[in-house]
């Protein structure tokens, strides 16, 4: 009796060893890739860091006790080369098993090709161009958070079917900026609307002057702003600073977040409408995971970005716990076969093409009586259902989807 006691005791030894020996170098290790100093670094940045730390952390309590897991970071400067050379160093060299946040869409695309011809996982919560789900698709690669068809499927649409039919757009010059204007003046057509121009300005631009006044000088009823973060704030202020966004012409923000807000006050912002992912006062769960994160990064609550990144960071490690390995393969499949369950997300799931659907939201800046304190910035206007604020699956255009 006492032989197989022993026996049995060395089983359940060598099954424990072998299951930790399918982490390859006992550690699974998640790179946090972002715009630490540049316009994206509020939305993202130290701030997707620090969400990632507390999915790690979370995880250790629950589904991932005993393993080892270590976060590191990289800035990639919103330059695709240099987020190419980073992820294949943490890949190749450093044991980096998933990449996640990579704000910047050009950086995302770059990561993406990566990934798809060496292994390891990608987890897009920072970036927007719906390409990652399209024909740049991979298996090995999620699009978690918001997209620019998601983003359009908010204010381009309410505004049309509410009146507002021609627009003009004032445009970041890179993939991000080119596919929402595209997602958005689709979407505006699609209501009845008319798209009267466009006009294209760099990333970081600090003067907005002469864009705001082409878009003015349209006439157009909207003058939609394909840009996010930095860029936004900054085409915003110009817009205030020639009288737009009163009762002639308005100013429609694509892409907002929170941190764009906070930076503008709401006497700027008031009014504006856009959609979004994620808000920190939704509902308990949200509060407190916002209260959590504030705790932790000097006194900001969460954008949908650092939401997103703790959402997709958590999943993957319950994932890679359920699966027993890092392998990439092994785990993007046990991903899409679990179900999504944070505070961050309401009715997620991934689909075939690796985008994560789930509720999206219209929110409008409340005006500044209307705000009860510190970060109280939104009031929702409409729920945007799973099925409905993402690109059908039958129009995508990624190999992996079965017509």
């Amino acid at each position: 009796m006492r032989f197989i006691r022993h026996s049995l005791a060395l089983a359940v030894l060598a099954l424990g060893a072998t299951a930790q020996a399918q982490i390859s170098g006992d550690m699974v290790k998640i790179g946090v890739l972002t715009d630490m100093a540049g316009p994206y670094s509020g939305m993202g940045g130290a701030g997707s860091v620090v969400a990632a730390k507390m999915a790690m952390e979370d995880c250790l309590q629950a589904e991932c006790k005993g393993m080892k897991i270590e976060v590191v970071s990289a800035d990639h400067q919103n330059k695709a080369d240099i987020a190419a050379t980073k992820a294949r160093e943490w890949l190749d060299r450093d044991g980096v098993d998933a990449i996640a946040d990579i704000t910047n869409s050009a950086a995302a695309l770059a990561v993406q090709k990566l990934v798809r011809e060496k292994g390891g996982i990608a987890m897009h919560s920072g970036p927007a161009t719906t390409r990652l789900t399209d024909d740049e698709c991979a298996e090995n690669g999620f699009h978690w958070m918001f997209d620019t068809y998601s983003s359009a499927s908010g204010a381009a649409a309410a505004l049309t079917k509410n009146g507002d039919k021609s627009w003009f757009f004032v445009t970041v010059d890179y993939a991000f900026g080119h596919s929402l204007e595209k997602d958005a003046a689709e979407m505006v057509q699609a209501n009845g609307g008319t798209v009267l121009g466009s006009v294209r300005h760099p990333l970081n631009a600090s003067d907005f002057s002469s864009f705001i006044l082409q878009a003015q000088n349209s006439k157009a009823q909207v003058i939609g702003l394909a840009n996010g973060a930095q860029d936004t704030v900054n085409a915003i202020k110009a817009a205030r600073e020639f009288g737009i966004g009163g009762k002639g012409q308005k100013v429609a923000s694509l892409l907002m977040f929170l941190t764009d807000v906070h930076s503008l006050g709401l006497r700027q912002a008031q009014g504006l409408m856009f959609s979004e992912g994620f808000y920190w006062d939704m509902d308990e769960k949200t509060r407190a995971f916002a209260t959590r994160f504030e705790k932790l990064h000097k006194g900001y609550k969460p954008t949908m970005v650092q939401a997103g990144v703790y959402s997709s960071v958590l999943h993957y490690l319950k994932s890679v716990a359920a699966a027993k390995t890092d392998d990439s393969k092994v785990v993007a499949k046990k991903m899409r076969e679990l179900p999504i369950s944070d505070p961050v997300m309401r009715n997620a799931s991934i689909r075939p093409d690796g985008r994560v659907i789930h509720d999206m939201y219209l929110f409008q800046v409340k005006a500044p009586n209307e705000s009860k304190g510190p970060w109280d910035y939104y009031k929702t206007v409409s729920t945007i259902p799973a099925n409905v604020a993402f690109k059908p699956l039958s129009q995508s255009s990624c190999p992996l989807v079965k017509k």
